[in-house]
């Protein structure tokens, strides 16, 4: 895709970010801050703390730390700071993808199981999802209503692109879908590459998560908990 192309940001599907021309490029770090620079403001209360994942999710993260360990010599212990280190992985796996077929499924699903475990860490949540096609499984977070994909999510950033059918985008109350699409449409663009990237789903998902919160504590509703029966 052309980096010189334009998305639309009124929308919640993907990154909800654009992309554009590298002159004009911004950063995450330039809003949402708490006057800290990068520092984002996350919603109240912390999430409660969360149950391990189905062991098809374990089993596909730990290949995911294994890789980039051996890879690139670095400790992925499910923080979003070492996003960073999948991000590369990502990017280094795409020249390849033509040549060896079998990396695509390989690489979406360990970096995608990773991602999905450094967010339901990060904000509580369930996996509505995981087993059978990996296209099928579902992330739901427990301290508001949103549930995606990860392991599509990871498909896109590999392709650059849109993938069809992968529940890369986040799934919204319909109630609240659309105020929410306004505030990500104000957020900056970037291009195709960190438009894609792993580490910004987990910021963009931040910046929900603490919109949507914001929002349930000012309806008095701040001690609610969604589980996997509300998803259903």
């Amino acid at each position: 895709m052309p980096s010189e192309e334009t998305r639309d940001t009124d929308d919640v599907a993907g990154a909800a970010r654009a992309a554009r021309s590298s002159e004009d490029h911004r950063t995450l770090d330039e809003v949402d801050t708490d006057g800290d620079e990068g520092h984002l403001i996350l919603g109240d209360p912390e999430p409660e703390p969360v149950e391990p994942p189905p062991q098809p999710v374990a089993d596909l993260a730990s290949a995911c730390v294994r890789f980039v360990g051996t890879r690139y010599g670095a400790t992925l212990d499910f923080s979003h700071e070492t996003l960073s280190f999948v991000d590369q992985w990502v990017r280094d796996a795409r020249p390849e993808l033509g040549r060896r077929a079998e990396l695509m499924a390989l690489v979406q699903s360990a970096a995608g199981a990773y991602l999905g475990e450094v967010i339901r860490r990060a904000f509580g949540g369930s996996w509505l999802v995981a087993e059978g096609d990996a296209s099928e499984w579902k992330l739901a977070l427990s301290t508001v209503y949103c549930t995606f994909n990860p392991i599509g999510m990871v498909r896109e950033a590999l392709l650059l692109d849109t993938a069809e059918g992968w529940s890369a985008h986040f799934e919204l109350d319909p109630s609240e879908r659309d105020w929410m699409e306004q505030r990500l449409a104000s957020l900056p663009v970037v291009e195709d590459d960190e438009y894609y990237a792993p580490s910004t789903r987990f910021d963009v998902i931040a910046i929900l998560v603490d919109a949507l919160r914001g929002a349930m504590d000012a309806r008095g509703l701040g001690d609610v908990r969604f589980t996997p029966g509300d998803y259903r």
